[in-house]
């Protein structure tokens, strides 16, 4: 994603959902959501409703920002997934979550995706004994991905301060170990039910 230095907590408020960018604090009770759930600025208590394409728009912005991407790579996923076979936005959005950021999130071993990408390119994990720090790397079904030896505390001790995190059923994790299993891509069902993915495609179909 492109730098963005200005309050995370805005985003979340414009998007009138919690996107977890800031880790624990997001379900604590200083989250701004939480505070002031509506858009912030000076007139976010009295937006006018919204038009056809401003509803697309917020959707598209919303999961681009979710996934901590920028506008050229979200536009290079939808185009990819417009390319193959099958639902558009479903395979957009199981592309989108199996970024190795996203897995590593999911399997609770980070306070959310950008403290994995932070990890992430600080070659902290590895994935079938290799060394990667490329955030964006797609995963695929039977890679294993790891924590180095040198890391393993430090990990540990984030994952002692988070929440238990769901069971994601397309992953194996051993918590013990640090050790995650990719057994398969997540299907449509498996993704965030609150994403309207078919707006995002009408969005670039016009």
């Amino acid at each position: 994603m492109a730098r963005y230095t200005g309050s995370v907590c805005k985003i979340c408020r414009n998007e009138g959902k919690k996107l977890f960018l800031k880790g624990t604090r997001c379900n604590s009770v200083k989250c701004s959501v939480t505070k002031r759930p509506y858009g912030s600025g000076q007139h976010g208590q009295n937006r006018k409703k919204l038009s056809e394409y401003a509803v697309h728009l917020r959707e598209k912005q919303k999961v681009r920002h979710t996934y901590l991407v920028s506008e050229k790579q979200f536009a290079r996923y939808y185009q990819f997934a417009s390319r193959k076979s099958g639902v558009t936005g479903s395979i957009l959005l199981q592309t989108l979550e199996s970024r190795f950021d996203s897995v590593v999130a999911a399997a609770g071993l980070t306070a959310g995706r950008k403290q994995s990408r932070q990890l992430i390119r600080h070659r902290h994990f590895v994935i079938n004994g290799r060394t990667v720090d490329i955030p964006s790397y797609k995963v695929k079904p039977g890679d294993e991905i790891s924590v180095k030896a040198k890391s393993s505390d430090l990990i540990k001790s984030i994952t002692e301060t988070l929440a238990e995190t769901p069971e994601v059923k397309w992953l194996t994790v051993d918590k013990n170990n640090l050790k995650i299993r990719v057994n398969a891509l997540p299907e449509r069902e498996e993704i965030d039910p609150t994403i309207k993915e078919h707006l995002i495609v009408e969005y670039y179909s016009k």
